[in-house]
């Protein structure tokens, strides 16, 4: 939440800058060379800066020793607790989800499922102009440029926002109206 919100500029100016780097690194290259350039990137530092201590250590006649040797007795294993607790997070959300496809793609209400059609319709038309690595881009700029904007802007947006907001409760309240006794929603959801 700070990360977007620019509390610290040179934290968040690095994640954006980075998370920019990879998507736009991913839009230009597979996945497979992207992950092997970052960990090529990565091994020829690890190398060179051994290599550098290790001459350092030579000329100055010093006995330090590796200088990954905290890095490498730390103990990076996953406990199987943690691992247990975070996969029966994922599967409450997995059965969560199935839930809720289950109950719009079977027509459970048909104001849910229309509205869902509707989407979908719409996001044919996104991903038409659109491929995924692009909308994922433009999420994670407007991801780092919406808060700080809000922040600054927030008692006109947020009185533009209520405005919207009750004309769409009003023409949802019309078309309500609109529909036979047996397709409204009940008042109770």
């Amino acid at each position: 939440n700070s990360l977007i919100h620019w509390r610290d500029p040179k934290k968040s100016g690095v994640v954006f800058g980075l998370s920019l780097l990879l998507l736009l690194s991913l839009a230009a290259f597979s996945v497979i060379s992207v992950v092997s350039y970052l960990l090529l990137a990565l091994l020829c530092v690890t190398i060179t800066f051994r290599i550098y201590k290790s001459v350092i250590q030579a000329v100055q006649k010093s006995n330090e020793g590796h200088p990954f040797k905290v890095l490498i007795e730390k103990d990076v294993s996953i406990p199987p607790e943690t691992f247990r607790k975070h996969v029966d997070t994922s599967l409450t959300h997995i059965n969560r989800a199935l839930k809720q496809m289950s109950r719009l793609f079977l027509v459970e209400d048909l104001v849910d499922s229309l509205k869902l059609a509707v989407v979908m319709w719409l996001l044919t038309y996104v991903g038409a102009v659109f491929n995924g690595i692009t909308i994922l881009i433009l999420a994670d700029i407007l991801l780092f440029a919406v808060p700080p904007i809000y922040e600054k802007n927030k008692t006109q947006i947020d009185q533009y926002i209520n405005l919207v907001r009750t004309q769409v409760n009003n023409t949802i309240a019309k078309l309500q109206e609109k529909l036979p006794g047996s397709m409204k929603r009940s008042k109770t959801e």
